[in-house]
């Protein structure tokens, strides 16, 4: 029995779907071509993917929809949207929507790759950690220990504040995922809390500071400009 990964490529520019297949081929995983979204749907079905590639032009259905179906299944698979849409405001309504990551065409097979091994780590992660409450989060020599609320970078105790401390949490949690601002505001101030993306900043700016983060070359948070942050994989 093949323990290839398998994942579903639902793109409808026949020349990039070959060149992502065979890619994929060349890299151990099994690869499944689908050139329209209702096909892609039942290849879903049919195969049970690890992870799902997707475009978002498709011919005969947007795929903003294939994403909210596929997001409303029990099954937690995977999605990185595939597009040549480059407004943020695509991307960010993607991420909401439970996209785990976005890339933009044209993109190089290295990246392509990259992405993929990241985000099917993390499903593995969550898949593992189902029922699991961890209290302490690694991401190189930071470490954020939740049963404690302390926070130590290379052995040295930083204070953060409560906000500060919340939103570190919630990054170590989805590390390698892009968090959106909307998706950081509510899980830490709430549904109805009267906030906007500049106390978010605020507060980010905050915990880079106390990390020593340089923002041109940042060690754990990466800022997607326009869309929101993502915590660097160790």
């Amino acid at each position: 029995m093949s323990d290839k990964r398998v994942i579903l490529v639902i793109e409808d520019e026949r020349t990039i779907s070959n060149f992502i297949c065979r890619a994929l081929t060349a890299n151990n995983y099994k690869a499944i071509p689908s050139f329209r979204g209702k096909d892609g749907l039942s290849q879903f079905y049919s195969h049970s993917p690890d992870l799902v590639l997707l475009d978002l032009g498709l011919p005969d259905m947007d795929g903003m929809d294939i994403l909210k179906e596929l997001e409303e299944l029990p099954q937690e698979t995977p999605v990185i949207i595939i597009s040549a849409r480059d407004r943020e405001a695509e991307k960010v309504k993607a991420l909401d929507m439970g996209a785990d990551d976005y890339i933009v065409k044209p993109f190089g097979v290295s990246e392509l790759l990259a992405r993929i091994r990241t985000t099917l780590r993390r499903a593995d992660r969550l898949k593992q950690s189902q029922g699991v409450q961890r209290d302490v989060y690694q991401i190189k020599d930071l470490t954020v220990d939740v049963a404690k609320h302390q926070v130590l970078v290379g052995g040295e105790e930083i204070h953060f504040t409560q906000n500060e401390f919340k939103i570190l949490e919630l990054l170590c949690v989805h590390a390698g995922k892009v968090l959106t601002y909307d998706f950081i505001l509510e899980h830490v101030w709430g549904p109805y809390g009267n906030t906007s993306n500049q106390i978010l900043r605020v507060n980010m700016a905050n915990i880079r500071r106390k990390l020593k983060e340089n923002p041109s070359d940042p060690k754990y948070v990466l800022t997607e400009l326009g869309i929101g942050y993502r915590m660097l994989e160790d």
